[in-house]
C-alpha cells in the first residue's frame, strides 16, 4: 500500500476482527523482542462514557535502540515516537491496519535518511498481522 501523500498514513486491510488482529500483533512484537508499551482502547473509553463507536484500538510499540537515535538527529520526532499501529473497524465493518509510513516520518522531522531502516519494521509488521 502506498501512504497518502498528504497524510502520511498507510491502510491495509485485516482479515481478522480487530480484537484478534491486535492479539496477533502482540504475539508478533514479542517474537521480536520488540516493547508494547501501551494499548488504548478508543471504543472501550467511548463505551465507558455512555458513547457508542466501532472497535478502535491503537498499539503504541518500540524499541530505544532504534527510536533514540532519530529522536537525538530530530528531537520533534518524539511526538511521533514510539511507533503506533491503529487497529480498527470502519462504518463498513471492515478492520484496516493505519500506520504512518516511516517515510513520511522522515520527511515531517527531517531526520537523516540513513535512519529509516530504524523505523522501517512498521511495514513488515503491519502487512503480517493483517494476512
Amino acid at each position: 500500500m502506498t501512504p497518502d501523500k498528504h497524510s502520511g498514513l498507510v491502510n491495509i486491510p485485516s482479515n481478522h476482527s480487530v480484537d484478534e488482529t491486535v492479539e496477533k500483533m502482540n504475539g508478533m512484537l514479542q517474537a521480536k523482542g520488540i516493547a508494547l508499551f501501551a494499548v488504548v482502547d478508543h471504543s472501550g473509553e467511548a463505551k465507558k462514557a455512555g458513547l457508542k463507536m466501532p472497535p478502535t484500538k491503537l498499539l503504541i510499540f518500540g524499541n530505544p535502540k532504534a527510536g533514540t537515535p532519530i529522536m537525538l538527529a530530530a528531537p520533534s520526532s518524539a511526538i511521533d515516537l514510539p511507533l503506533k499501529i491503529l487497529i480498527w473497524e470502519d462504518a463498513e465493518g471492515k478492520v484496516r491496519v493505519t500506520y504512518n509510513s516511516p517515510a513520511y516520518l522522515q520527511q515531517r522531522h527531517s531526520f537523516p535518511p540513513e535512519l529509516l531502516p530504524n523505523i522501517s519494521i512498521i511495514e513488515t509488521l503491519a502487512a503480517k498481522v493483517a494476512e
